[in-house]
C-alpha cells in the first residue's frame, strides 16, 4: 500500500521547510488542529496517523513490526521519502516524541531540529531517574487495560488530560480513545509504557541537534523531572515549561504551545542566516 495512504497523510500551507506533526498514545492527527493551521503561511505542514491510529490503515498494523517504537519511526522516514523531505523539523507529543528521535537518530539528512511535547524516555523510575511511576503502577495500568479498555479510558482521559473545569477536553480524549482499537490500544501501550530509550536520548546528543521540551507544569504522565532530565542529557536543547495542567498543551493552551514552537523555530532560522 502507498504510504501515504497507510498513514493517512495530509498536506498543506506553504514555504520550503515541512513541519511534521505526529501524534500521541489514543490519539490521531486531528489533536493538532489548533495548533498546526498557525504555521501553514510559513511551512509546508505534514500530518500523519500512526499505522493503527485515526484513518490510518488498521490492517497493516503488524504486531511484531511495532513491538517497538522503532517501527513507527520507520513510517515517519517512508512518509518523509515519500514526499522527498529533507530538513524536516518534527513535532511529536508524548510516546512520539521519542519515535521522533528514533526517526531523527536513523537518517540524520532528513530532520534538522525537534520538538518533543510532554516527551519521556522512560515512564517508570529508575536508580538516580524519576519516570513518575513505578513498575507496578505499570503493571496495574495495563492490566486494567485489558480487563476493561473503555472503562480504563474513561477514568484515564481526565487525569491526562487535566483541567477539570473543562470537561469538554477530557470528553475529546475519551472520544479519541475509544475510537481506537482495544487489541491495537493494548498493545501499544504496552511498547508505550514498557520502552526505555534514554540509550537513544544519549545518542541524540553526540549530533548537537536543536530540541525543544515543551512541558506542562503539572503533567501526571510526564512529570517536570522528565523534561529537566532530558534537557540536562541533550545539549543543544531549550526547556519551555507552561503554566498548565495536563499532558496535551496542544489542546488545553493551543496559543502557548504555538508561540513556544514558533519561537524556536524562528531562532532556529535566524541561526542559519
Amino acid at each position: 500500500m502507498d504510504v501515504l495512504k497507510r498513514n493517512n497523510v495530509s498536506v498543506s500551507g506553504t514555504g520550503s521547510q515541512a513541519l511534521v506533526f505526529v501524534h500521541g498514545f489514543g490519539c490521531d492527527q486531528r489533536m493538532w488542529r489548533l495548533v498546526a493551521p498557525a504555521f501553514e503561511d510559513r511551512y509546508r505542514v505534514v500530518l500523519l496517523d500512526l499505522v493503527g491510529a485515526g484513518q490510518s490503515d488498521l490492517t497493516a498494523y503488524d504486531p511484531a513490526r511495532y513491538s517497538t517504537l522503532d517501527g513507527h519511526a520507520d513510517d515517519v522516514l517512508a512518509v518523509l521519502a515519500a514526499l522527498d523531505l529533507h530538513h524536516v523539523a518534527v513535532v511529536g507529543h508524548s510516546v512520539s516524541a521519542m519515535i521522533a528521535v528514533l526517526a531523527a537518530l536513523r537518517e540524520p539528512t532528513r530532520i534538522d531540529r525537534l520538538v518533543l511535547v510532554g516527551p519521556s524516555p522512560r515512564y517508570i523510575n529508575d536508580a538516580g531517574y524519576t519516570g513518575g511511576f513505578e513498575q507496578a503502577d505499570i503493571e496495574e495500568l495495563l492490566e486494567a487495560m485489558d480487563q476493561n479498555y473503555l472503562g480504563w479510558s474513561g477514568a484515564i482521559t481526565p487525569v491526562i488530560m487535566g483541567h477539570p473545569e473543562r470537561p469538554e477536553l477530557a470528553a475529546e480524549l475519551n472520544a479519541s480513545f475509544c475510537r481506537t482499537d482495544p487489541a491495537i490500544a493494548r498493545h501499544f501501550a504496552r511498547v508505550t509504557f514498557l520502552s526505555d530509550n534514554r540509550a537513544d536520548v544519549a545518542a541524540l546528543a553526540k549530533r548537537r541537534l536543536p530540541v525543544l521540551i515543551v512541558q506542562c507544569a503539572h503533567d501526571a504522565i510526564a512529570p517536570v523531572a522528565v523534561g529537566e532530565y532530558l534537557h540536562r542529557q541533550l545539549p543543544a536543547s531549550e526547556l519551555v515549561v507552561l503554566d498548565t495542567t495536563g499532558h496535551c498543551p496542544h489542546l488545553s493552551v493551543p496559543q502557548a504551545t504555538i508561540d513556544a514552537i514558533d519561537q524556536f523555530l524562528a531562532a532556529a532560522r535566524t541561526a542559519e542566516v
